[in-house]
């Protein structure tokens, strides 16, 4: 809890957004840990490596969709983040959204990995809530 205070509080908007740019971009690699491991069990070709996909463990797979939507996922909210920086967005909302963001990532990986349907299509529209956010707050702060 005072981890999230000080990130509210005492740090500027700024340094904050691009704090969460940097780990959301770390998140992205996260499920492909697993998905390293699943190749290992599965008997990874090198020489082919996108036929091991269907000899792969189940949480693998799961895994590799994870990984895949968090490049999607990845492009938009970098791109809300850096509107909110370069329109000098400075409110609480904003810090919020962006840590809201890579804490509905984290969680969404991990809920596609341990197949819970719903509580990932929860944290997908958190994520997504975050982006919008953050993208009309950007959109206000440059309205002449």
């Amino acid at each position: 809890m005072t981890l999230l205070r000080t990130l509210l509080q005492d740090l500027p908007v700024r340094y904050t957004l691009l704090l969460c740019i940097a780990i959301a971009a770390v998140l992205v690699y996260l499920p492909f840990l697993l998905v390293a491991y699943g190749r290992l069990q599965a008997g990874y070709d090198m020489a082919k490596p996108r036929a091991v996909f269907d000899k792969l463990p189940d949480y693998a797979k799961r895994a590799t969709w994870a990984h895949q939507n968090s490049f999607e996922s990845f492009m938009l909210f970098a791109a809300a983040a850096l509107m909110a920086v370069v329109t000098q967005v400075n409110s609480v909302w904003a810090t919020a959204a962006a840590i809201g963001y890579i804490a509905a990532r984290f969680l969404f990986s991990l809920f596609y990995i341990l197949n819970i349907p719903i509580l990932r299509s929860l944290m997908f529209g958190v994520g997504t809530l975050a982006i919008g956010t953050l993208m009309v707050q950007s959109l206000q702060q440059a309205a002449p």
